[in-house]
């Protein structure tokens, strides 16, 4: 039997820039509300329903995400503020990217790097956009079992986004395009605008009307967007179905791992330990007033 995963050593490759870029999850700024992957989900959906290419969005919302992984909240927009020309901010997000981006598909890094400088604002998000930012995940659930709760519990604006941007990322993998896959990422959750997420074993109580409650509450989603994306959605969702093809092997790969990377960032913060942060991280990192730092903590019996 031919496998599916010709190419193992490069999803092992992948995986801790896909566990950084994920992290944007949890990362916040003042001037924005939500966490970065929430902003990008929001400003993807606006992008798109401003009738901007799906190829262009999908590769410089990617690339920013990839730089995101360093940088966190530090995008052209604060670098502008800050004094910086564009082309200053733009080397700035280069620097980023080029920080983390090593194991990324050579061909399809070349096609990043360059779409950095598409990103943009664009018009009011459809509102689908910040439901599903409010709209939580439900965590880890199995038919008869109480499910296991974690706080605080990521949105579908986090782990759509980062299933679009991991879709993207091991599309060389599969040898898929990298934009139907960020495509689905972002919009495979149209149904949950509506229904609360009660995870797998909400799914199967739902028995016989899962399939028809979830087409009905999507159709109701996609009639609410301009024509061409709505169609375009349409085609790509069906992508979802099974894993015959190699744009749909790249969409159930990211989703598959954004869930299992996600129960093993709630597994970490839980085991965190303070000699983590100070000898591993080097908390009290080097500088003028090390020593005195240190001499502090002492001190205290820190």
């Amino acid at each position: 039997m031919t496998s599916t995963l010709p190419r193992l050593d490069a999803l092992a490759a992948l995986r801790p820039l896909l566990q950084e870029v994920g992290d944007a999850k949890r990362v916040r700024v003042a001037s924005s509300p939500g966490s970065l992957a929430e902003q990008a989900f929001t400003r993807t959906w606006a992008r798109l329903c401003d009738g901007e290419d799906p190829e262009a969005v999908a590769l410089s919302e990617t690339a920013a995400a990839v730089a995101r992984a360093r940088l966190a909240g530090i995008d052209a927009a604060v670098l502008a503020v800050a004094g910086l020309t564009a082309d200053e901010a733009l080397d700035v997000l280069r620097r980023g990217f080029d920080e983390v981006a090593g194991p990324l598909d050579p061909a399809l890094r070349d096609r990043l790097r360059p779409a950095l400088a598409g990103v943009r604002e664009a018009h009011a998000a459809p509102a689908l956009a910040p439901l599903l930012c409010a709209q939580p995940r439900a965590g880890a659930t199995c038919p008869g079992r109480p499910r296991i709760l974690v706080e605080p519990p990521e949105s579908h604006g986090d782990h759509c986004l980062t299933v679009g941007v991991y879709g993207a990322l091991v599309a060389p993998v599969f040898g898929a395009d990298p934009v139907a896959p960020f495509l689905v990422g972002v919009a495979h959750h149209l149904h949950n605008v509506v229904l609360p997420d009660a995870g797998f074993a909400g799914e199967v109580l739902l028995g016989e009307h899962l399939e028809r409650v979830i087409a009905v509450l999507e159709q109701q989603e996609l009639a609410a967007l301009p024509v061409p994306l709505a169609r375009r959605l349409s085609e790509v969702l069906g992508l979802r179905a099974d894993a015959s093809t190699p744009e749909a092997r790249a969409f159930h790969a990211a989703d598959v791992l954004d869930r299992v990377l996600q129960v093993h960032h709630h597994a970490r913060a839980a085991a965190f330990t303070a000699s983590q942060a100070l000898d591993d991280l080097e908390l009290v990192h080097a500088g003028p007033v090390q020593a005195f730092h240190e001499d502090v903590l002492a001190a205290a019996g820190l």
